[in-house]
């Protein structure tokens, strides 16, 4: 791809997403969320493969259909209330419709169906973008709009969200389809707290990025896309394998590394609140997700490449890569949880 061309798609993605941070009015953020969907397609079609453009097709219907839904319903509240404010109070079947719109853009079970055939069709580049920058615009919308919706519908979304993240990624062989499960997982978090204590679902979403940006870019590093491919990582790159580890550890939630921090607190407002069933139920579910990191760790560490070579090992090349970004993210990943009062004195 042109760098020119690469560079109007990557501005267009960053006006979407600054467009809908800024709109007051409905009309405005769609907008932003629709420039947002053009901006990515030919990030998504440029492998020029069929996987590739069977996975930009799914991705446009379905986000075609969550706009849709969107001005439908904020066009709806309008013709009632004569408001297109977002921050304005709207009808419960509007706020309903409206969520699930945005619980489709940015695949919440039951509507998550497409992520992970998405994410397996593109490269783990742009893979690391959809499931990073794209989630920003919509979860700008979902705290606004979140006051309004039914509580029992956020719960409901946020259970069926970790409970499917955890069970679809058990049998899973493919590293993309993987962190597919494991955003639709967290974001069943991020969603859990989104009316009680939005400051919460902040923290937990920011600590996502992060998570999700190391491990990204770990395996990009590594050129894996099986769990196959991690098992002869261990000769190639011993540090960097060591720190993929705890990088997964650290999506599955375990202490003490930053992945445990959203989940401790999100579990303490919500024991606080009196939901001690759905508390236990999410913290249950989270086993589920940590289960399969540890099989990729496993998989990385304790078990070697079942052919052996009886040839030499050619020379490998340096790197050209950048690697700051990877290590810095990988920082944050691992040693962020010592932190957290500074993180809720800024944001609470």
């Amino acid at each position: 791809m042109s760098p020119l061309v690469l560079v109007v798609l990557l501005s267009s993605l960053g006006l979407g997403t600054a467009m809908t941070f800024a709109s007051s009015h409905w009309l405005l953020a769609w907008m932003g969320l629709e420039i947002n969907t053009l901006a990515i397609l030919p990030l998504m079609a440029q492998q020029n493969h069929p996987r590739a453009m069977e996975a930009t097709t799914k991705y446009f219907l379905i986000q075609a259909t969550a706009a849709a839904m969107i001005l439908f319903a904020s066009t709806t509240n309008a013709w009632a209330s004569g408001q297109w404010d977002i921050t304005y109070p709207s009808h419960p079947v509007t706020a309903t419709i409206t969520m699930a719109a945005l619980a489709m853009k940015i695949g919440l079970a039951p509507t998550h169906f497409w992520l992970p055939e998405v994410l397996q069709g593109v490269s783990l580049t742009t893979g690391l973008i959809l499931s990073t920058w794209q989630k920003l615009a919509p979860f700008a919308l979902i705290l606004q709009v979140a006051n309004y919706t039914p509580p029992y519908m956020l719960t409901a979304l946020a259970l069926c969200s970790t409970l499917v993240g955890g069970w679809g990624g058990l049998n899973q062989t493919q590293l993309r389809k993987i962190l597919a499960y494991s955003s639709i997982a967290h974001l069943g978090w991020m969603i859990l707290v989104a009316q009680m204590a939005p400051q919460l679902t902040l923290i937990a979403l920011i600590t996502y990025i992060v998570m999700t940006t190391a491990a990204f870019l770990t395996l990009n590093n590594m050129d894996a896309t099986k769990t196959v491919t991690l098992a002869s990582s261990w000769t190639k790159s011993p540090t960097l394998t060591a720190m993929a580890c705890l990088v997964l550890l650290s999506l599955g939630g375990l202490p003490p590394l930053t992945g445990f921090l959203p989940k401790w607190l999100i579990l303490q407002e919500v024991t606080n609140q009196g939901f001690i069933p759905t508390a236990t139920v999410m913290a249950l579910s989270a086993l589920l997700s940590l289960y399969f990191y540890l099989r990729l760790t496993y998989a990385m560490s304790l078990t070697l490449f079942p052919h052996t070579f009886n040839s030499v090992t050619p020379w490998r090349m340096t790197a050209k890569r950048p690697t700051l970004l990877l290590s810095t993210t990988i920082i944050m990943t691992t040693c962020l949880l010592p932190l957290t009062p500074s993180a809720l004195t800024l944001l609470i």
